[in-house]
């Protein structure tokens, strides 16, 4: 035999954890999805698919003032995108001579 008071215990945790997954979830735009970032900050497109450097530049603040300067990452280790996961690379034709 079921107990009522477990049932509605439980039905009870259930709907609070549904309402606060609804509150405290974060927006994001609709069909946009969430951009690859490198540990430097700067995107997948800032790093340069044959030699890996990055092309971004960082904000410097010291006593003098504030300055641009190049990013000093030399590799991208952020998440790859889904698409380079599944496509494969694209080798050069081969001479048939």
């Amino acid at each position: 035999m079921i107990e009522p008071i477990s049932l509605a215990v439980g039905a009870g945790l259930f709907g609070a954890g549904l309402l606060t997954g609804k509150l405290t979830r974060r927006q994001t735009g609709a069909g946009t999805s969430p951009k690859p970032v490198c540990g430097c900050s700067h995107g997948l497109e800032q790093h340069d698919p044959d030699t890996k450097e990055c092309h971004g530049q960082i904000l410097h603040r010291d006593w003098i003032g504030n300055q641009w300067v190049p990013c000093t990452c030399r590799q991208y280790v952020g998440p790859k995108p889904f698409e380079e996961l599944f496509v494969s690379p694209m080798l050069p034709p081969q001479d048939t001579a």
